[in-house]
């Protein structure tokens, strides 16, 4: 069993029940699961770039991501209906705590100029997101195997109603909000 899952539930559980005063554990907020995406605008000119972004983030994850197409044409982006502009990997159960312990503990911290992560970036509905500037940031990926550098975005999906729900949930868990 993950780390982070069974902290959350011998120290997470009982410490939200006391201070949110759910009377059963299913009100309780958790976390549903992590998207990480990447968008490549550059995979229209060139398809190599889907395999190698999707290569990263194959090593990141440790799961393979499906490729992300167009739902419309833009003719001013030269972007045709169905054509691929990125990929996206879907994390639940172990893989999602792994992948939030690794990047509380190891990525996040490896940023230029850490000093934490903005506490505002949640969506309403107890959802937050946080984008990454490069890939370098995870150990796995190696500095000599990638053709370049590309950002990605991880969204954290939570059954909490609000914000400051999920705010306590993320706090809980190791995420290193500033303030």
């Amino acid at each position: 069993m993950p780390r982070l899952k069974d902290r959350y539930r011998k120290e997470i559980i009982p410490t939200l029940m006391e201070e949110f005063g759910y009377r059963n554990v299913m009100e309780v907020p958790r976390l549903q699961k992590i998207v990480v995406n990447v968008g490549l605008g550059e995979a229209l000119q060139d398809i190599k770039a889907l395999d190698a972004a999707a290569r990263d983030t194959t090593t990141i994850a440790s799961q393979k991501p499906i490729i992300t197409r167009a739902k419309k044409s833009i003719a001013a982006f030269k972007l045709r209906e169905g054509s691929p502009i990125g990929v996206k990997v879907t994390l639940r159960g172990n893989r999602m705590y792994d992948f939030l312990d690794r990047m509380c503990n190891v990525a996040l911290p490896r940023r230029r100029d850490f000093r934490g992560i903005s506490p505002d970036s949640f969506d309403g509905r107890g959802n937050y997101t946080l984008g990454f500037r490069e890939q370098l940031v995870w150990p796995e990926i190696d500095y000599d195997s990638i053709d370049k550098i590309r950002g990605m975005e991880v969204t954290i999906v939570t059954t909490a109603e609000t914000d400051e729900e999920a705010r306590r949930l993320l706090q809980l868990f190791g995420m290193p909000f500033t303030r």
